[in-house]
């Protein structure tokens, strides 16, 4: 096994780990799993997978849960995802 495979495996884990902390009610756990997600991909150069980035918030790192955390509305051919902290992302649909 090469690095880049290690590395993407503990990405994927490290995102299931975020999900269940935000289930339990752990931000805080889930943002030390998404920032150390986002580390490994920077030093390996590798980009996150889609999964990864479209539910995790760029400003404060915690995994996004539609309905618990983050609130999810649909305009004109795009998503808009807005998190608890104000940030918001838009996604494209058709």
């Amino acid at each position: 096994m090469d690095t880049a495979t290690i590395a993407r495996e503990r990405i994927e884990r490290l995102r299931e780990l975020a999900r269940e902390a935000t289930v339990a009610g752990r931000p805080d756990r889930s943002r030390r799993y998404v920032r150390r997600a986002r580390r490994i991909a920077e030093r390996n150069r590798l980009s996150l997978p889609v999964e990864f980035t479209r539910f995790t918030c760029d400003r404060c790192d915690v995994y996004l849960r539609p309905g618990d955390n983050a609130r999810v509305r649909l305009q004109d051919g795009h998503v808009v995802v807005t998190c608890d902290c104000g940030q918001q992302a838009r996604y494209p649909y058709e």
